[in-house]
């Protein structure tokens, strides 16, 4: 053993003789590993603690506590916190502390920390970067439930990460199996690799084996669950060596009960384990069980009687499967590279509304220089325009990234041109007019477009107050809807604490009270109320708009279904409110920008009018002295015509 240890003495000053910018170091529970931090792409994230911001730039291969380590704020929080295990959240998800920091690029990231368990029964912890080199496309990452499914709840090793978020991100690398990256991440339990686990996708329900490569898994969210309970021991004792094969010959991280390096070119290794050999599986024998016949047809007739009383289950799965297929095949239309392209183009038009500096919703630049929001984003400044006197209310269009915070050009708001917010009759905008001192982005009325009942969707806004993202998504049919929000019900049924059956009973009878909207499943909560919806042709059809909210049982948001209004019925709504107050600078824009559909617009508009007798609309109409502006002419003689209209020519 000494001999060993002065021979690795050794290795070590000459590895640090040959390569001075190597770092050697050893966590409490793995070998010496000497570390080569590797040149890679700049890029930046934020990181918070407490509601406290603080920026990042990286250049090199780390980790990502190896890159917090380099903060001296982070410094001082870690040593007030040396006691406590600490946990970094992306996206609401935690993240291990070894996960590659090629893979946050532009991002938020959360710090908490938590009481810990015995870190040196912790693999996977400590500083260095991740143990294979390459670029961040070799990488998958997926998501993983902090509590497994039945038989198998407990599967995390420190129970206190549950309390904290619901998910957890893992990573991977392309080719190697999932029970590898599952050990190599380190927090999970020795049960989940002891008995026959597996992930389950809690959308489609289809299970991946730990044996299973992890390159189709990627984005996707995951349950552990227990396979087989009467797994042989010869072939659970198969995998084992399956695994550690496996990670000795491709290089991935150490098994926790080895203490051998998996990379030969940069590691030491101290091994005091005598070398084990592996006993060949016994052969297995199956003999014939007595009065077996008499025993399947007794077990048949106990499952025909228990499967009769969860018909509707299965056929409500049947459902959400057919919905699958149909949903995926739209949702892939949305994700063509030439729709995503144009999307990028259009994405310039949407904006981030603040007031004061802070985010209040998104917007978009619909015509001339007037953006489109919800009426509830500026409810409490549109009182008169009394709130712009005393308060900034501002746009900006290039809020993409963390470098564009602050030298981002705003757009100030002059006033609330028009709006609407009444909940129950469903009218919720807002139109916006800008002083265009600067070069404005492409107004989107020239993607107007009508809304199609099904077919993938992409939302373009800030979330969560953030930069600008695009999330693709799926309609959900109004005949759909209850199926949507019972799945929602059901699948978070043993989460949801403060909220009662009630609850969706309400939210099933409001979706099918208010077809008119679009509805969706989407990740944009908060901050993104006025983002654009467009459909798979890159046609603006609607504004994102809210959601049925609701607490988990962690305290984050949750949501049943969300919704947005169709573009078409906010267009005939603005045409009828600018007639009444007699915004006529604001009509005269709007005509300016021509459309494609603009004359079917003016056409429902007219029938809108007529079938709910809106006089004070006819009245300025007939009576209004700005017919004779010559801007003007047509459109008042469109709607003073008192049988069906010749088409109006608006250019």
């Amino acid at each position: 053993m000494e001999q060993k240890l002065e021979q690795i003495d050794k290795t070590v000053e000459m590895e640090k003789m040959e390569n001075p910018n190597v770092e050697i170091s050893q966590s409490s529970n793995s070998p010496l590993v000497a570390m080569v931090e590797e040149p890679h792409p700049t890029h930046s994230f934020v990181w918070c603690f407490q509601g406290k911001f603080t920026s990042f730039t990286c250049d090199k291969a780390r980790t990502v506590e190896d890159s917090l380590k380099r903060s001296p704020r982070f410094g001082g929080i870690a040593k007030k916190y040396k006691d406590k295990e600490l946990v970094v959240l992306r996206d609401g998800k935690a993240i291990s502390s070894h996960f590659p920091c090629s893979l946050i690029k532009d991002e938020r990231l959360t710090v908490k920390y938590v009481k810990a368990v015995d870190k040196t029964n912790q693999p996977g912890r400590g500083s260095g970067p991740p143990c294979r080199k390459g670029s961040p496309d070799d990488l998958v990452m997926f998501h993983v439930l902090t509590k497994g499914g039945k038989d198998i709840v407990q599967i995390m090793r420190n129970p206190e990460l549950r309390k904290v978020v619901q998910e957890m991100t893992v990573y991977a690398y392309k080719g190697e199996k999932v029970k590898q990256a599952l050990r190599r991440d380190g927090r999970f339990l020795n049960i989940v690799f002891k008995k026959n686990c597996g992930l389950s996708h809690i959308v489609t329900e289809v299970d991946s084996e730990m044996s299973d490569l992890v390159d189709h898994l990627d984005g996707a969210t995951y349950k552990i669950i227990l396979l087989n309970k009467c797994l042989p021991e010869s072939q659970q004792s198969s995998l084992e060596d399956d695994n550690k094969i496996s990670n000795v010959s491709k290089g991935f991280d150490h098994d926790e009960n080895q203490n051998a390096s998996q990379q030969p070119t940069t590691t030491v290794s101290v091994n005091d384990a005598p070398e084990r050999k592996t006993k060949p599986a016994p052969e297995l024998f199956f003999l014939d069980m007595p009065e077996s016949e008499k025993l399947q047809r007794k077990l048949f007739l106990q499952f025909k009687h228990l499967m009769k009383g969860k018909e509707s289950v299965a056929r409500l799965s049947s459902i959400q499967n057919r919905l699958r297929v149909d949903y995926g095949k739209s949702a892939e239309t949305c994700r063509e590279v030439r729709t995503m392209k144009k999307l990028m183009g259009l994405s310039d038009s949407v904006c981030q509304v603040r007031v004061n500096g802070s985010p209040l919703g998104s917007g978009f630049l619909l015509f001339g220089n007037f953006v489109l929001t919800n009426g509830h984003v500026v409810e409490d400044l549109n009182k008169e325009n009394i709130g712009l006197y005393v308060h900034k209310l501002t746009v900006h269009f290039s809020f993409e990234s963390l470098d564009q915070v602050e030298t981002g050009q705003e757009f100030v708001v002059e006033e609330v041109a028009g709006s609407e917010y009444c909940s129950e009759q469903m009218h919720d905008w807002a139109l916006l007019r800008l002083r265009a001192n600067l070069k404005l982005p492409d107004c989107l009325l020239t993607q107007f477009g009508y809304c199609p009942q099904s077919n993938g969707v992409c939302i373009i806004g800030h979330p969560d107050g953030g930069m600008k993202k695009i999330d693709p998504c799926f309609i959900i049919p109004p005949d759909k809807r209850i199926q949507a929000v019972e799945k929602d019900f059901y699948k978070n049924k043993g989460h949801v604490q403060l909220v009662t059956p009630q609850f969706f009973e309400g939210v099933a009878e409001s979706v099918q009270r208010h077809a008119q909207v679009v509805m969706y499943n989407t990740c944009f909560y908060s901050g993104s109320s006025g983002s654009p919806v467009f459909d798979d042709q890159c046609r603006v059809v609607a504004m994102h708009s809210a959601g049925y909210k609701y607490p988990g049982a962690r305290g984050e948001t949750r949501s049943v279904i969300e919704f947005g209004y169709r573009l078409s019925d906010i267009m005939e709504r603005i045409i009828i409110q600018l007639v009444e107050r007699r915004r006529w600078d604001v009509l005269k824009a709007y005509l300016a920008c021509s459309f494609e559909h603009q004359q079917n617009v003016m056409i429902n508009v007219r029938k809108l009018v007529q079938s709910r007798n809106i006089t004070a609309f006819t009245d300025v109409i007939s009576g209004s002295e700005a017919r004779n502006d010559e801007s003007l002419k047509k459109f008042f003689a469109f709607f003073s015509q008192t049988e069906d209209p010749a088409p109006m020519d608006t250019e």
